[in-house]
This record gives C-alpha cells, structure tokens and sequence, in this order.
C-alpha cells in the first residue's frame, strides 16, 4: 500500500484537547487556544477539553496525565506556551518524561516551516512532538509555541494534514 492509500484509511475526524500553558491567560484572552480550536473544529474535528496551566512543570504534567487518562474519547493533545528558552518555559520538561515515543520529524519541521516566516530566530523554539498513553489508548501529544502565528503555521500546515494518519499509527 502505497503513502496515499495509507493515508486514505485514517480517521477524518479527531477527538481532542488543548492545553494553553501561561501565567496570564485565562479563556478569554487565550488567543492562541481560540485560534487552534477555531481551525480545528472549523475542518471538523472535535475538541472535547480546554484548560489553562501556570508553567510550572509538575502542574503542566498534571494537567496532561489527568486529560489523556480521564478523557477516553481524547485522541490527541495539543500543548501551546512554554516551549521556548526562557528560564520559565518548563513545557517541554514536564511533558518528555511522559512520552512513550518522540516524534522528533515534528519540531524539525516546524521549526524548517517557521525559519521561512520569522528567520534564525526560528532555531529557539522547542516545538515536539509524542505519544503517551491515554484512558482510550495511545495519545498524540504536539506541544507549540506559545505564539498566536506560530500555532496557526503547525496546525494549518503539519497537524491538519496528518493528523489522522498520526492517531492510526500511533494506535496500530
């Protein structure tokens, strides 16, 4: 079977939560969130949870392991804050130690996709990707920047193409 017939048997609908990591936030304000749930929910996929975490890593962990495990539908998360140099940013220290499998391909191609728009400064970003276990089975976890223009760059142009295919292999 060739990439395109593969492809053709993912699900075309996903079930999903999005987590924003920031200390000053809240749902009104979260126009990261608003944005990736908007584009998702607008090519239909479904978004069954939203929360907002402080970044600090034991709550960001908490966070995760509480949405994969208590939400059974959820079959991927998306994680947007936190994920730059900073002293503050602990995204990516509380979620890689939960992940089964890395997905390493994501933040290189992120990070390729937004060289194009913002330049060197590209390279700060620590965008990844993995899986973990959830309540209903392997989770696809992709953590983001925090950034309104960075999060619309993965969702339009990585996670809307693949993320079907992604939830399948990750639950073969």
């Amino acid at each position: 079977m060739g990439h395109h017939e593969h492809k053709l048997s993912a699900p075309k609908t996903v079930k999903l939560a999005i987590i924003t990591v920031s200390d000053t936030r809240n749902m009104e304000t979260d126009t990261s969130g608003n944005t990736i749930c908007g584009l998702l929910e607008g090519t239909g996929h479904e978004v069954v949870s939203r929360g907002i975490v402080r970044d600090e890593r034991d709550e960001i962990a908490g966070m995760l392991k509480r949405t994969a495990c208590a939400c059974p539908g959820v079959q991927a998360i998306i994680i947007n804050g936190g994920t730059g140099i900073a002293p503050r940013d602990n995204t990516l220290e509380a979620i890689a130690p939960l992940f089964e499998k890395r997905i390493p391909g994501f933040g290189e191609l992120f990070r390729m996709l937004s060289f194009n728009e913002i330049g060197a400064s590209a390279m700060m970003s620590r965008a990844d990707a993995g899986t973990m276990r959830g309540a209903g089975g392997n989770v696809v976890v992709m953590a983001l920047p925090g950034s309104t223009n960075g999060c619309r760059l993965a969702v339009e142009r990585i996670i809307l193409p693949e993320l079907g295919h992604m939830v399948m292999e990750a639950n073969k």
